[in-house]
């Protein structure tokens, strides 16, 4: 009985011996797998084997290394793929299903956001063509006609009646042109031309403490120059101070104020310099008009025109 496990465990034995040879046959495969490729002679390749087992104190025997190089020409111990590709490649999906499942859930969501968003983006555009249409066809006509008759209603000189006319051709052109943006700001133009129409003012030179009647501005072309400016007030017929979009010579810009400056002769700076000095009341203190119903103010002293907005 002890006889035959001790055959049955050399057995193994040889059997492990000849797998460790063709394991080390194979990381080897650089430098021994081509001896046997080029079929040199197996003495050699057993001398070597011999070399690398003895460098490690491992003992083999000829009948190891023989039964090792046999199963490494006949792929023995070799790992052999079982099945089809076909099969490999679906049991492979079922194993990653899971990932499969995600990736494909997040390709549906990007799917179906892009498609919501495409949609939304139409719905938006659809509602802003219908939006322009409405104004073309409904709103900016309406405000147009109103804006136009009531210009037309205030307006006391030619040139204001021309000015309306002229508004209302441009305004009608852009929306037969379908431009509402154009058509809406130009209708704009009409309306505040109405308002303007509709105002009545004086400009009163004014006397107060922490506002100056009068400055001057020497101008950075000419140095030696001078700027002169009175300072007004626009009064409405009620006795209330208006506000005014005023356009600055010095910035370019409009800002609505209620005071401002307006750029006179010298001769005119001086005389109502003279007129304050004597009592601190300045008695022809209003240095123009705006009559309802005009453009422009009817000036009661000489003055140059250009305005400023502070000091």
């Amino acid at each position: 009985m002890a006889g035959g496990v001790d055959a049955e465990r050399g057995g193994l034995d040889e059997l492990m011996l000849a797998m460790d040879v063709v394991d080390t046959l194979r990381h080897e495969e650089a430098a021994l797998t081509r001896e046997i490729s080029r079929d040199e002679r197996e003495d050699v390749l057993m001398e070597r084997l011999r070399g690398l087992y003895a460098a490690q104190g491992i003992a083999v025997t000829d009948e190891a290394l023989h039964a090792g190089i046999a199963a490494l020409r006949e792929k023995r111990f070799a790992y052999v793929r079982r099945g089809s590709a076909l099969g490999r490649r679906l049991a492979g999906l079922w194993i990653a299903r899971g990932k499969i499942a995600a990736v494909a859930g997040l390709v549906l969501l990007i799917a179906v956001g892009g498609v919501g968003w495409s949609a939304w983006r139409a719905g938006e555009a659809e509602r802003a063509r219908i939006a322009q249409a409405e104004l073309i066809g409904s709103v900016l006509p309406q405000r147009l006609s109103a804006a136009h008759a009531a210009a037309l209603a205030e307006a006391r000189v030619p040139d204001a009646r021309e000015q309306a006319d002229a508004l209302r051709t441009r305004a009608e052109g852009y929306l037969a042109a379908g431009d509402a943006a154009r058509a809406s700001a130009t209708v704009a133009e009409l309306e505040a031309l109405r308002d303007a129409l509709a105002l009545s003012y004086v400009l009163r030179i004014v006397v107060d403490e922490e506002i100056p009647t009068g400055v001057f501005r020497i101008p950075d072309a000419n140095e030696r120059a001078r700027n002169y400016y009175l300072v007004v007030q626009p009064i409405g017929p009620d006795g209330r101070v208006l506000e005014l979009p005023v356009e600055s010579e010095e910035t370019n810009e409009t800002t609505r104020v209620s005071v401002f400056g307006v750029r006179v002769p010298e001769r005119t700076f001086e005389a109502v310099r003279r007129d304050k000095e004597d009592d601190g009341i300045i008695r022809d203190d209003v240095l123009g008009e705006k009559p309802r119903g005009a453009l422009d103010v009817e000036w009661a002293m000489p003055v140059e025109g250009g305005r400023i907005t502070d000091w």
